[in-house]
């Protein structure tokens, strides 16, 4: 306990830090292993920071329901013409920025531009393929225009958060990695930005002016993302009380579970962990070796062992059972016998984030070396880790990655560009083929989510669109 109330009041994560929950009042303590990428939604792929921007401090288009069904948001309501290839969208006209600005359908068609714009480098870029034009018709109205009908709302237009033109327009797409909204953001979400402490934590606080119209203020004042690297260091903080919510591993849930004041969530989740391959350099710029990795791997095992069943088994690049995914057509992959001699045998370093014991990492490790691969794990801290893979110069052989999906698969054509291999295509389909035949991932396991939750808490409910969706209904007992 000592060690948890001396970690919290480092942090200094609220006035009254180092207490016990029932003397938080409604301030609300959410755990993250990692500090969020960036609050910026054109340059980040970090998934707790993506929620945070489009549940906390922002709003989007559009968002999905329980139901993963897409319903108005920002935008009221739309309509089609020229052949499906035009949306107009009505936006919602009394919404103002923290500063007192209007939002605007300017606000939207520039946030659209920005992300069309190859120096920006906005993640998914590649979903807005489409997109001819985004244009600001008046103060409430946007028109996209496509090249091809989408055949429905895109699902980027659910992710990407709006931003406010009259604050950074006039920054080069290219420059906006180091504007100053980055550090000090402001929103027109349902929480306002306190502050930031690089490392420790996120300060939002509840914005009484956000309109009924589009839920109303939340019902908590504050909400922290206390930002908590050691598992078990985030357990100890969990049952003492210091903290509401936060992810656990599958081998405490049991324990946690017994705890009168916690309860334990499991839900499902858009979420796959896989090896991603850098075909730029040897080994990996063979197929060959790509395979060999991957056949050798017997990921039954992984999630037996290391997720504790919480999990499945990856047979491809999408979690199985998801409403309106396609089937990723990738047979199952069984594990490679046992080879006395093996020719050439592959070595290779393993990246990974953490500090920690690196189970998964371990487990893998284990499994090839029966196949006589040797592997070497490298942990890093998150921003190294980032640098050396998504960099301009990626510096890795391979690298363990933890993948948060989208309903329109947007996801898979960046997770695909890491490997740095030619070709890769656009459409779920022949992307779907692509991730089979030329493997530049090799899929571990999709996990399910689990997290420890202080039962103050109330109106909590977690699922594929993430642990935030449903943060302005959270309440205190």
């Amino acid at each position: 306990m000592g060690r948890v109330v001396g970690l919290l009041s480092l942090l200094g994560l609220v006035a009254a830090c180092g207490v016990p929950s029932t003397r938080r009042g409604t301030t609300v303590l959410f755990a993250s292993g990692a500090d969020l990428q960036s609050i910026n939604p054109l340059l980040t792929v970090h998934p707790l920071a993506r929620q945070v921007q489009r549940y906390v401090l922002l709003t989007t288009l559009v968002r999905r329901d329980s139901a993963m069904a897409i319903e108005p948001y920002l935008a009221r309501r739309w309509t089609w013409s020229d052949g499906g290839r035009r949306l107009v969208l009505s936006l919602f006209g009394g919404l103002r920025w923290q500063d007192g600005a209007p939002t605007t359908a300017r606000d939207a068609a520039w946030t659209l531009e920005q992300a069309l714009d190859p120096a920006t480098g906005y993640p998914r870029r590649s979903d807005l393929a489409d997109l001819r034009t985004a244009r600001a018709v008046d103060d409430t109205t946007l028109e996209l225009d496509f090249v091809s009908a989408p055949g429905g709302i895109p699902d980027v237009l659910t992710d990407l958060a709006i931003l406010p033109s009259h604050l950074l327009d006039g920054i080069p797409p290219g420059g906006l990695r180091s504007a100053s909204w980055n550090r000090h953001p402001v929103g027109n979400g349902p929480f306002r930005f306190v502050a930031h402490d690089p490392n420790r934590r996120w300060v939002f606080e509840r914005n009484p002016d956000f309109p009924e119209a589009l839920g109303g203020p939340p019902r908590i004042e504050r909400l922290v993302i206390a930002v908590v690297d050691e598992p078990m260091t985030k357990l100890a903080a969990l049952t003492a009380g210091e903290i509401d919510v936060a992810g656990i591993q599958p081998a405490h849930a049991a324990f946690v579970a017994r705890d009168p004041a916690l309860a334990v969530r499991d839900y499902p989740l858009l979420f796959s962990t896989g090896i991603v391959f850098n075909a730029r350099r040897p080994p990996f710029n063979r197929l060959a070796a790509r395979r060999e990795v991957a056949e050798a791997i017997d990921r039954q095992a992984l999630v037996q062992g290391f997720a504790y069943g919480y999990g499945t088994p990856a047979t491809g690049p999408i979690p199985p059972g998801i409403p309106g995914m396609p089937e990723s057509e990738v047979a199952p992959t069984a594990p490679r016998a046992v080879a006395a001699e093996p020719p050439d045998p592959l070595r290779f370093e393993l990246l990974t984030v953490g500090s920690g014991e690196a189970a998964l990492e371990q487990m893998v490790q284990a499994q090839l070396a029966r196949v006589g691969i040797t592997v070497t794990i490298r942990q890093l801290e998150l921003s190294a880790f980032l640098d050396r893979v998504y960099g301009p110069h990626p510096d890795f052989q391979a690298a363990v990655l933890g993948t948060q999906g989208d309903p329109g698969l947007g996801y898979l054509r960046p997770l695909a560009l890491l490997s740095g291999l030619n070709g890769i295509p656009s459409r779920p389909v022949p992307l779907l083929r692509f991730f089979r035949d030329s493997l530049p991932v090799t899929m571990l396991y999709h996990a399910r989510g689990l997290q420890g939750i202080n039962r103050r808490l109330h109106g909590v409910e977690f699922g594929l669109r993430g642990e935030l969706a449903t943060v302005t209904r959270w309440s205190v007992q």
